[in-house]
């Protein structure tokens, strides 16, 4: 497949899953990240998609600002900022290969749990730190640590409009920081920025769309095919 073809299918992948991104405030960079992944190569996948992700939601937690958790956003940004150290850190000491197979198991797991207790379920605090930190292991590595996140928000924040707003709110910090420490590495090359700027364009047209299906889908269906779409992006890892 030549660089055009790759960019076209990428571009699509990045609307398709900044749609879902605007009506829920997460879970478009774990739909993409796995295929992009196979299109761009890991490195790329994730400059790119971090930087995407942090505009989307950008635009999301503005929108929402009013429905911010202040309190749990800042217990959420404490727990996972200590698990990203460890996620980059485990990103650069596996092989690629086995981090991705682990990935896709972990998205596939949390998925099922999630089709089984929609809701949530009351854990123990330390338990629910865990997850907190669990959840930055994986964003440190994949910059998609969101499975694991919607497990804490499923109990912390049941309200529709707080859930969207808190947690877009997470990506705008956690990437924005990703954001800088890539371009320090100098992982932001000429042809990085210019699929960044013509991605703008898919981009935007995703949070329009996203927006206005936003008070239009109803939550319990979109939940259920959000996690069928879940299961194929951790199923796409495996292979």
């Amino acid at each position: 497949m030549g660089q055009i073809s790759r960019s076209l299918f990428f571009f699509v992948i990045l609307f398709l899953a900044n749609v879902i991104q605007a009506i829920t405030g997460f879970a478009g960079t774990l739909l993409a990240m796995p295929f992009s992944i196979r299109l761009l190569g890991a490195e790329e996948a994730k400059t790119l998609l971090n930087f995407f992700t942090m505009l989307a939601c950008l635009g999301v937690a503005v929108q929402g600002r009013r429905h911010i958790r202040w309190g749990e956003l800042g217990k959420i940004l404490l727990g996972m900022s200590l698990g990203m150290a460890a996620g980059i850190w485990a990103y650069r000491a596996f092989p690629l290969g086995i981090l991705l197979k682990g990935y896709g198991l972990l998205i596939i797991a949390v998925t099922v749990r999630n089709m089984v207790r929609p809701g949530g379920a009351r854990m123990p605090a330390p338990v629910m730190w865990l997850v907190l930190f669990l959840a930055g292991v994986i964003h440190g590595m994949f910059v998609s640590g969101g499975a694991l996140l919607v497990i804490y928000a499923a109990v912390k924040l049941p309200d529709k409009d707080e859930f969207r707003a808190t947690v877009a709110s997470v990506w705008v910090a956690l990437n924005g920081f990703l954001a800088f420490s890539y371009g320090w590495e100098g992982s932001y090359t000429p042809q990085t920025l210019w699929t960044l700027a013509l991605g703008l364009v898919p981009l935007a047209l995703a949070l329009w769309t996203g927006a206005r299906l936003y008070s239009k889908v109803d939550q319990i269906r979109f939940t259920k095919l959000n996690n069928i779409l879940l299961l194929l992006s951790g199923a796409s890892a495996l292979f």
